[in-house]
């Protein structure tokens, strides 16, 4: 592999200015968008040797046939330009955005000559104000039910509307009091305008003034012995109380911001943003990230933001993130420009929006296991990552049966392995099996024994247990047609141990697949395929190859490994925890007083082994039920095991 690109600017060329750079490929195409602070100093972090690169990010520089950029006098027009750039070229390499496009929205609009409220999808009304988006058709419905009770603006459509006006007659909507604008004849334009206004402010978050406002008419009212208006009054006082009443109150009721938690793994992250108006969570955004690139949590943060508020009418004065970006003071003058005022952005560390960022995080986390095993529980996209597996690592059929092991220890101690089974695409549970491994060397050691008594097992089936199916009786005759005595037969099943994997895959890389490479030929099954997987670039490795196999990282065949030796890392910490757990257990049950309660206090105090290993008879003795001598013989007992 080169390991200098032959585009690379020399030494002294490129400026120490901020600005935005723009990486293109052979055809001009451009590839990334990215700005920075330091140009010089952030270009030459992709111009280091290529072996020190992260694999997304190598990909890249060595798909790319020049770079560019363009010097700009502040970091706050990096940051504009950066998100200009991103929006006008959309570089494959830069995060990609997947919104949800399931939750509907409430949209007012606003550009329309008599503004009305309606439900919808479409985020590209022109002039449209929106609010949401909700989790439920329906609670969009009985919020704009009880808001224009509230605030009577119009609710009938363009042509109702249209007709209204043109013949001087009340819309439908409008005869059965659903409608209050214009075209119902009871308001002139400019007071539908008005109460417009109040109604987009309300939705904003402006609770108190309203509530304050209507009370105060409200007993006016009352007061000057206007018992109607007072009851209009009171009944929209109701309406919007029912309104603040559907969302909980989070925050102070004086708050206003926007909360994104986010998940991320290697390639993928999920972001769910609470908009919080009045204290109240007023809505949810979703969206999943796929990145193209090597990109931190914080540049991720960076980029979230952009794209939050590059077009965003309604900009909070509060961002709660779950960490600070680098440029978070640009980011602000680049917020406060687009709303006018001051806006901070924060990190929750304690009290009620630490909370509230633990549940979007939560949230988030769940969003994104949903997003990964939809893509592989979905049959065609299993059905293709079966095929691109096939033709990745040159296999003469498509890996129906794929078993993945991974090895698990303890600082070289409680050596344990995992082997799950996935059989067209999905796991196989009641097949997983664990391993204890008594003497090793070292993970390619461990994985060579696993592998070893794993493969012994297709050559002697009967060494595991699996029970006979017994089919029902039945009387069997002689051509004569004597009738014999009942016979039950005994059907032999096939081991499901004995079923052979076309495809082994192991959790490591280059000296693990050699491995695993190894105990296929020493068993004499080199029909089946064998690769590994690395999981600090997602490479996937082939016996005796010097490079690896790279995957597209938004490909099904990619997602599919990823899920396979999550699964096995996962099966066998596992069981390596439930082992440590008792063996720790059946050490402390040989002291003699010492019982399972007090062996489960214990544990429980102390939190782990080693910390009840390492402590001292009189930290032992703190224990609640344990004495000196007790404690004294635990210690010396835990010493010489």
């Amino acid at each position: 592999m080169v390991d200098v690109l032959p585009y690379k600017p020399r030494a002294g060329e490129i400026p120490t200015n901020p600005g935005v750079y723009r990486f293109r490929d052979a055809d001009g195409r451009v590839l990334y968008v990215g700005k920075a602070k330091n140009l010089r100093q952030r270009l030459s972090n992709y111009f280091a040797p290529l072996r020190t690169l992260h694999e997304r990010t190598r990909r890249m520089v060595t798909t790319a046939s020049s770079v560019e950029w363009t010097v700009v006098s502040t970091d706050v027009d990096s940051l504009q330009l950066e998100y200009m750039w991103i929006k006008e070229f959309d570089p494959p390499f830069n995060v990609r955005y997947k919104d949800d496009k399931s939750y509907p929205f409430m949209a007012v609009t606003l550009g329309d000559e008599a503004p009305r409220v309606i439900v919808t999808r479409n985020r590209k009304i022109p002039g449209a104000r929106y609010f949401g988006p909700y989790p439920k058709v329906w609670a969009v419905h009985e919020t704009i039910d009880l808001m224009v009770k509230a605030f009577p603006i119009r609710t009938c459509s363009d042509s109702s509307y249209k007709r209204a006006m043109q013949t001087g007659r009340p819309c439908f909507p409008g005869q059965i009091g659903k409608c209050g604008g214009p075209c119902s004849m009871t308001v002139t334009i400019e007071e539908h305008r008005a109460m417009v206004d109040d109604f987009v402010a309300f939705m904003a978050g402006g609770d108190e003034r309203f509530t304050r406002e209507l009370t105060k008419r409200m007993l006016a009212a009352s007061a000057a012995m206007d018992y109607e208006a007072a009851a209009r009054f009171r009944d929209k006082l109701t309406a919007i109380e029912a309104v603040l009443g559907k969302s909980a109150l989070v925050l102070a009721t004086d708050e206003d911001a926007d909360l994104f938690g986010i998940a991320e793994d290697e390639l993928a992250a999920a972001v769910q943003h609470f908009v919080i108006r009045g204290g109240r969570v007023r809505g949810v955004r979703a969206m999943t990230i796929e990145k193209e690139i090597d990109i931190s949590t914080a540049d991720l943060v960076d980029q979230v933001l952009q794209r939050a508020y590059g077009d965003a009418q309604d900009v909070p004065r509060r961002i709660i993130v779950p960490t600070l970006p680098d440029d978070a003071a640009e980011l602000e003058v680049w917020l406060r420009e687009r709303r006018g005022k001051k806006v901070e952005i924060a990190v929750a560390q304690r009290g009620q929006r630490a909370d509230l960022m633990r549940t979007a995080t939560l949230n988030a986390q769940q969003a994104l296991i949903r997003y990964k095993t939809r893509r592989t529980s979905d049959y065609i996209a299993r059905t293709q990552a079966l095929t691109d597996l096939q033709e990745a690592l040159g296999m003469s059929e498509a890996p129906l049966r794929i078993e993945c092991f991974d090895i698990s220890h303890l600082g070289g101690t409680n050596v344990v392995a995992s082997m799950v089974v996935f059989e067209d695409g999905l796991p196989r549970k009641d097949q997983y099996r664990s391993f204890n491994i008594a003497e090793t060397t070292d993970d390619t050691d461990s994985m060579y024994q696993v592998l070893r008594r794993r493969l012994a097992y297709l050559d002697r089936p009967e060494e595991v247990d699996e029970p006979a199916a017994v089919a029902p009786a039945v009387a069997a005759t002689t051509e004569g047609g004597d009738e014999l005595a009942e016979v039950v037969v005994e059907v032999k099943r096939r081991p499901r141990f004995a079923y052979p994997p076309q495809l082994l895959l192991v959790d490591g890389g280059q000296p693990q697949v050699e491995a695993a490479a190894r105990a296929l030929r020493d068993a004499g099954h080199t029909e089946i395929a064998v690769c590994g997987i690395a999981k600090r670039l997602e490479e996937v490795w082939l016996p005796g190859e010097d490079f690896p196999v790279i995957l597209p990282r938004t490909s099904e065949s990619l997602y599919l490994l990823q899920r396979l030796r999550d699964e096995a890392h996962r099966f066998a910490i596992t069981h390596q925890r439930k082992r440590r757990r008792n063996d720790i257990t059946s050490i402390l049950a040989e002291v003699p007083g010492l019982g399972a309660s007090r062996i489960k206090v214990l544990l429980k105090h102390f939190g782990s082994v080693t910390a009840l290993r390492s402590a001292a008879p009189e930290e032992i003795q703190e224990v609640q039920g344990i004495g000196p001598v007790l404690a004294e013989n635990i210690h010396t007992h835990l010493s010489t095991r």
